[in-house]
């Protein structure tokens, strides 16, 4: 008999995209940020970053684990916190 090698995920099917940056600390490193599970969402980090909430900002990226996908997505973080700056002046 053929043994199937399927195994059941253990990953929830709802999971939300989650979105880290990667925060420049000089000649301290870098490291990705610690981020409460409830403010890893796009709107808070671009909230965050609008409000200089990190010291230098290196990289955001997404990522879905019940979709099976990450992405960098820094340029189209930036894009959008420009956007919000050029639509609020």
């Amino acid at each position: 008999m053929r043994q199937s090698r399927w195994t059941p995920s253990i990953i929830p099917a709802d999971e939300p995209t989650v979105y880290l940056v990667a925060d420049d600390f000089g000649r301290a490193g870098s490291a990705w940020r610690e981020t409460d599970m409830e403010a890893a969402d796009l709107e808070t980090v671009i909230q965050d970053l609008m409000a200089g909430q990190y010291k230098r900002p290196i990289k955001v990226v997404a990522f879905n684990t019940s979709e099976r996908w990450s992405e960098d997505v820094s340029k189209d973080v930036a894009r959008e916190i420009q956007h919000r700056f050029v639509t609020s002046n």
